[in-house]
């Protein structure tokens, strides 16, 4: 009886996930006529992708008036500027839009339905590209075989790493199919999700370890290192911040948020503090590389590995269009500490444009920048900190879960459901997961656990909604927006039993044990908003405000380069891009 419960509630997951792919694409009376490009398009010989993490939709025009030449600017004015661009998706973290923008797919088809989730055939949490198959590669590399890729990330229970939980191809796969292996894919970040993600599964991925404070990989993607990274990581360049400082980029007059230096909200983090100049101290230090990155530092090191990788691996130097994925993460933990709207995130902004500035000037001198198709976006945008809000006047406020009184409401449903032993697993964001026992137990009437406890978290204060699985599987819950973008998150084998959002401006204040100021991670616009900018190879610029979504990037670079659409692959092609 429990194999054919969980094989009907496996296939009716797996049908509605298949039909949650299309949600967000408007309907129509038969398929479109095929789209290819004009006959002025060309072929690039290089896709730069670059992901600003936690990069909101605002961001790129906030402080327009003091952008440089040839970064922001550039792709402001010479690209195509989505300006109306969502995430389809409710839980807007990392790994979710990364995947999102390199397959075209949603999480309920792709898999990536968070950072983390609960295994349950290991009965653990899994850090979502962790795999001990493929362990951290020590071979070539000054790395010791039990070193750490990043202490923070203590639900991941090896360091191997991998993309074989992605369950969809990417653009680089289809790429590297359509070419039979001959184009040349890489992806780079400071996050392993990053890197990895990018890359997909037929490329190579490089991220920072800050054990040791080197680009490091996996046993996934070769045997031992080669030789021109081993060169790079021998360059310490990280270790040229020793005993140096954060500095404002400009005179802290000409910040808009120059008279708000140390904000009560604020993270606090030790001696690297919380207003300028922020020290990185030494080496020794155990949080030297963890000050890097929250900097501008750690998306110029970024750039610096990107720029010697094109070199020495001759990217953009045939006919045949290579890619390379590049994922800055500055943005995302400065905002996680000091909220968007700080005088850290707007400095942030102000050294991200002259980064770029620096990595589009070296691809036009060795590739030509009318050669590359370069696309923009974020993986996820960002809410502003309460306590900014609050000063505003906007009402919003941290969740504390741990001061709610839930014993009685727990009782009170175990009694009804008659219910003896434990009955929540746990809560990984945005899922509160029930045990295994009571989901096998075929007494239980799982639907009617499932909205019961729905209606009883509902009842908490920031509570917002509470969405069972099984009403999504069954296709009871109301047809909105929020419900779809749930949909579209929602894959049997990994998400949990039921979804919950807080309300707008509402959020746990937690990273990795830490309190920070912000975290993203709902379905509410300022989480779903991003740019997305096309640019280069000869694109016309101009300025779109329609919606549109993430998952059509994939299916445009698809559609521009001639391979066939990833597998998974969701959305539309944008027709600008083609010269249409």
């Amino acid at each position: 009886m429990k194999t054919i419960l969980n094989l009907h509630g496996t296939l009716a997951a797996f049908l509605l996930a298949g039909l949650s792919i299309f949600a967000l694409a408007p309907a129509h009376a038969e398929d479109p006529a095929p789209v290819a490009p004009s006959p002025t398009f060309e072929k690039p010989r290089l896709v730069l992708q670059i992901t600003v993490d936690q990069f909101r939709g605002d961001l790129p025009t906030r402080y327009a008036d003091r952008l440089g030449e040839g970064g922001l600017r550039y792709l402001l004015e010479e690209g195509i500027h989505y300006n109306n661009a969502h995430h389809g998706h409710a839980n807007t973290e990392t790994i979710v839009g990364h995947v999102t923008l390199a397959t075209g797919a949603h999480p309920a088809a792709h898999g990536m339905i968070g950072n983390l989730w609960f295994d349950r055939t290991t009965g653990l949490t899994t850090y979502n590209i962790e795999d001990p198959n493929y362990s951290l590669l020590t071979k070539g590399a000054d790395v010791d075989a039990d070193t750490e890729i990043d202490p923070t990330q203590k639900a991941a229970t090896s360091d191997g790493r991998s993309p074989m939980a992605i369950l969809t191809t990417t653009f680089s796969d289809e790429l590297a199919s359509l070419t039979a292996g001959k184009a040349k894919v890489f992806s780079v970040s400071v996050k392993d999700r990053g890197a990895v993600s990018m890359a997909g599964h037929t490329g190579k991925a490089f991220w920072f370890s800050k054990a040791v404070n080197q680009f490091v990989t996996s046993s996934y993607y070769y045997d031992e290192y080669p030789q021109w990274i081993v060169d790079w990581n021998a360059k310490k360049l990280p270790e040229s911040y020793a005993n140096r400082a954060w500095e404002l980029l400009n005179p802290i007059d000409t910040y808009l948020f120059g008279d708000r230096d140390d904000q009560e909200w604020e993270a606090e983090l030790g001696s690297y503090g919380r207003t300028f100049p922020h020290k990185f101290t030494t080496p020794e230090n155990p949080y030297f590389s963890t000050f890097l990155t929250i900097s501008p530092a750690g998306d110029r090191i970024t750039t610096d590995l990107a720029k010697t990788l094109i070199a020495e691996e001759g990217l953009g130097d045939d006919e045949i269009t290579d890619y390379l994925g590049v994922s800055y993460s500055a943005t995302d933990i400065i905002g996680h500490f000091f909220g968007p709207s700080s005088l850290e995130s707007e400095d942030n902004i102000l050294q991200l444009d002259r980064t770029l500035a620096d990595l589009f000037a070296y691809v036009d001198k060795e590739i030509g920048l009318e050669n590359t198709l370069i696309v923009l976006s974020a993986d996820h945008g960002g809410p502003e900190a309460p306590g900014y809000l609050k000063s505003i006047g906007v009402p919003a406020d941290y969740v504390s879960p741990d001061e709610w009184d839930t014993e009685p409401v727990v009782a009170r449903i175990k009694k009804k459901f008659g219910i003896k032993g434990k009955m929540i697993e746990g809560y990984d964001h945005p899922y509160l997961i029930l045990t295994s026992d009571v989901i096998n137990d075929p007494e239980i009437d799982l639907a009617a656990l499932e909205t019961t406890i729905a209606k009883e978290l509902v009842a908490f204060p920031a509570v917002s909604y509470a969405i069972p699985s099984t009403s999504l599987e069954r296709g009871t819950v109301p047809d909105n927006g929020l419900t779809r973008a749930v949909l579209n998150n929602y894959n049997a084998a990994r998400s949990g039993n039921i979804y919950v959002v807080f309300n707008p401006g509402w959020f746990i204040n937690n990273l990795d044990g830490l309190s920070v100021a912000v975290v993203h991670g709902s379905p509410w616009r300022y989480d779903t908003y991003v740019p997305i900018i096309f640019a280069g190879n000869g694109i016309k610029p101009q300025t779109v405000s329609r919606r549109v979504h993430t998952v059509d990037v994939a299916l445009t670079l698809a559609t521009a380069i001639g391979t066939k659409p990833p597998s998974g692959a969701a959305g539309e092609v944008l027709l600008e891009v083609l010269g249409q």
